[in-house]
């Protein structure tokens, strides 16, 4: 399995702070999103980590290197970062054929989080928070009978569930299932009518196979999309990472 990282964005709803420096740089805790990241990454069966990247890219190589700890890196760029998320995940199209965990790359999290979705039963699946707060930022998570139907930030007709919850931003690809994902992004990619999140191509994918999903409720984690949650990170959600010891 490899990991495709999602880093190439700008974060505009973050600057100044990231007007010079990709956002999976900025510190917490006097270490960088994207090399806790890694590390975490390096003590999982994983065999390499792909990142994506656009927004201040030397930054990001420089941190990473070709290697970290024993994780194999490489890169993929995204020439239109500024543009739609889903352009990030269409750019490594060609790694669906293994499989795969897809990361946005602003989450701060502990290594047994992601342990619970890459040791999961089910080829495909999605970790999900049920303790969630909705504040309408929130991608959402409807699932029934351990089956995920939808997700988006706005699901205008939830289907019949009987989970809900936020989305992390992890998702587990099985190779089965990637070419079916391929198919997903160029179908979304052909309405040129709207802003296009790569969770409207998996939205797409919940109708064709079968996708299961982790509950990681009660775990500290936290996405990092405005200062606020960069000082809630710092404050409240390394402290308590901390606290798991040597999973964290």
């Amino acid at each position: 399995m490899r990991a495709l990282i999602l880093a190439a964005g700008v974060g505009h709803r973050l600057a100044p702070l990231t007007d010079r420096q990709p956002k999976c740089l900025l510190p917490v805790g006097g270490r960088s999103l994207l090399e806790r990241m890694l590390e975490s990454l390096a003590a999982l069966p994983v065999s390499e980590a792909v990142i994506v990247v656009g927004h201040c890219q030397d930054q990001i190589r420089r941190v990473a290197g070709s290697r970290f700890g024993r994780l194999p890196v490489r890169y993929i760029e995204n020439p239109e970062y500024t543009r739609d998320s889903i352009r990030s995940l269409w750019v490594c199209r060609d790694e669906l054929d293994a499989d795969v965990v897809v990361m946005d790359a602003d989450v701060l999290f502990p290594t047994g989080m992601l342990r619970s979705l890459v040791e999961c039963p089910a080829p495909s699946a999605l970790l999900i928070d049920r303790g969630f707060t909705d504040t309408g930022e929130e991608v959402k998570v409807y699932a029934r009978a351990g089956q995920v139907l939808a997700i988006g930030k706005k699901v205008l007709e939830p289907p019949p569930h009987d989970t809900v919850g936020e989305g992390v931003g992890f998702f587990k690809c099985a190779s089965a299932h990637g070419s079916v994902l391929r198919d997903c992004m160029e179908e979304v990619l052909r309405d040129q009518s709207r802003y296009r999140e790569y969770e409207d191509a998996i939205d797409l994918l919940l109708r064709r196979v079968h996708v299961g999903w982790v509950d990681v409720g009660g775990l500290p984690w936290t996405e990092i999309d405005f200062v606020e949650d960069l000082q809630r990170a710092e404050e409240d959600v390394l402290p308590l990472i901390r606290r798991l010891g040597a999973d964290a």
